[in-house]
């Protein structure tokens, strides 16, 4: 079962929308066990210059699927953001089954039809390098600074304030974003 949370920004979603969003997304019920619960969280989000962004985060056990998509028709984008998130699924199943296989086995997650069908292996993972970094508490400004000095998208710090470690990070949109580890 599904539940959708649709919520719009500077739109008002119609029932049409609603509809369109959760018949299009119900698509992917075919991957999972009947009885699994989905929380589908989708933004539609209207700009002034006419472009239309849709995000939707689908949060299942614990793992979360997340796709995204800007164009100029609406629809188009929800129809992108579901086949998206439908590469997700396919592309991660295997990873996702050989990561949890103590813990929690793939057919508590996925349909056994699904794990039936083919899937391609992806390339074993290639780390070129590793980097230790050691983590002085500084604040926001600091770390800012440290960023842009260094010439990365990225910046681990510990919070002078809280002493808890943290991620500032600059967007695509070239805004800042900050992940704050509990």
């Amino acid at each position: 079962m599904i539940k959708y949370s649709v919520r719009g920004e500077n739109i008002e979603v119609t029932d049409a929308i609603r509809s369109y969003v959760e018949s299009k997304l119900g698509k992917i019920k075919k991957y999972f066990n009947a009885e699994q619960e989905l929380d589908a969280r989708v933004n539609l989000k209207v700009y002034r210059e006419k472009t239309a962004k849709v995000e939707v985060t689908i949060l299942v056990d614990s793992i979360t699927l997340r796709a995204e998509d800007v164009s100029q028709d609406m629809y188009g984008s929800i129809d992108l953001v579901t086949d998206k998130i439908e590469r997700q699924i396919r592309k991660n199943k295997t990873k996702i089954a050989r990561k949890h296989r103590e813990k929690l086995p793939a057919s508590h997650i996925f349909t056994s039809e699904f794990e039936a069908e083919e899937t391609e292996e992806s390339p074993a993972v290639n780390v070129v390098r590793t980097k230790h970094v050691s983590l002085k508490p500084m604040d926001l400004d600091e770390a800012l600074l440290q960023m842009d000095l260094l010439g990365h998208d990225f910046f681990i710090y510990t919070d002078a304030e809280d002493g808890e470690t943290n991620i500032l990070y600059r967007r695509e949109d070239g805004e800042l974003g900050l992940i704050e580890a509990k």
